[in-house]
């Protein structure tokens, strides 16, 4: 048993060992479910139903696809932090997050060094285009206080693991 926002969620060794089995990603095969369905010892319907039972209870938030931008040439990748006035950070959030370049988008606590208190990542093939997002960016919210600070490196990169 699990405590998740405050209730006790209950969750079996098979519940346990199927994120185990997809919490690095599935094969990209016509019956995905198939292997981790032979591990179990179980049918694919009974992955797929135990799936859906797991994000109906709360367990998992979210299932989905992960594209290696890199591997598509999308290797320019930008943190933009924005100085954005705090009544504002939700409208300006908003349209922030409706980019299709921006994967992230974040509040966060400003400091007495810092004044920068939202957060976006671009990413596109050259930092020219991160640089020209970050433009547009600015024109659609009327920020115009923000700084680029672009990867050098990725060192990790992975989702939640247990």
């Amino acid at each position: 048993m699990i405590n998740q926002g405050g209730r006790d969620v209950r969750m079996d060794e098979s519940d346990l060992k199927l994120i185990r089995l997809t919490q690095d990603g599935i094969e990209l095969v016509p019956n995905p479910f198939k292997e981790i369905a032979d591990e179990l010892g179980v049918s694919e319907d009974e992955v797929t139903d135990r799936i859906e039972s797991l994000i109906e209870r709360g367990i998992i938030r979210r299932f989905g696809a992960s594209i290696g931008h890199r591997t598509l040439g999308i290797v320019a990748n930008a943190m933009c932090a924005w100085n954005v006035p705090d009544e504002r950070t939700e409208e300006v959030g908003a349209v922030m997050a409706g980019f299709d370049e921006v994967s992230h988008c974040y509040e966060r606590l400003r400091y007495p060094e810092w004044d920068y208190n939202l957060y976006t990542m671009i990413h596109a093939r050259t930092r020219e285009e991160c640089e020209h997002v970050a433009h547009e960016i600015s024109r659609a919210t009327a920020i115009s206080d923000y700084t680029i600070l672009f990867s050098e490196k990725e060192f990790k990169k992975t989702g939640v693991r247990i």
